[in-house]
């Protein structure tokens, strides 16, 4: 929205595609947490969305994470 905004454009205009930055990145509903932990930390960062094949089922956020892995794993998601 920043981009947008610079460039003197409606904000309320644009669609999700046209901001989008990049591939998405997702993870499965069955994950582990650790392969939640090292997805995050690939790409730098700090939510995902939860798919269920092609269907979004929710999103994770790093605050998540911490909640279940112990104090050493999480602190790799820096």
């Amino acid at each position: 929205m920043t981009k947008i905004l610079a460039a003197d454009k409606d904000p309320v205009a644009p669609t999700a595609g046209e901001v989008a930055q990049g591939q998405a990145v997702t993870i499965g509903a069955d994950d582990e947490a650790w392969e939640v932990l090292r997805t995050m930390s690939t790409h730098k960062v700090r939510r995902l969305p939860v798919v269920d094949g092609h269907t979004l089922v929710g999103m994770v956020a790093q605050a998540d994470v911490a909640r279940v892995l112990p104090d050493p794993a999480v602190g790799g998601l820096a």
